[in-house]
């Protein structure tokens, strides 16, 4: 199983910008997908979750109003819409799976290789 993240770069204060995650392989059930970002120096943290079940979505609360996680209607693909970035968002962007393995049944964290995302003030 692998997750393909996509779409950062380098945008100016206010821009915008839309990440990609893209999970291919033998994963036959999701039970959420999730981005976290990591700026230099600080720990990894969430950025915004979506459960398959149900439906709920959770933001970090420096990203409420300004984010947007969705994902296509199979679950393969998850996006992020990031509206009115701010310095602070610079970070790399991880894309997170929680899903079980068609092949072995079990029931893995899948984690993506990390997207840049670069904000200037």
């Amino acid at each position: 199983v692998q997750l393909q993240a996509s779409g950062g770069g380098l945008v100016q204060a206010g821009g915008s910008l839309r990440l990609s995650c893209v999970a291919s392989g033998s994963i036959v059930r999701i039970n959420y997908m999730a981005w976290y970002r990591q700026a230099p120096g600080k720990q990894r943290e969430l950025v915004a979750r979506f459960l398959s079940g149900g439906g709920a979505i959770t933001y970090g609360d420096s990203v409420k109003g300004r984010f947007t996680i969705s994902r296509d209607g199979a679950w393969n693909t998850a996006y992020l819409q990031m509206n009115s970035l701010k310095p602070e968002d610079t970070a790399t962007y991880f894309c997170n799976a929680y899903g079980r393995d068609s092949l072995t049944a079990q029931w893995n964290d899948y984690w993506g290789q990390g997207t840049l995302v670069t904000v200037s003030s």
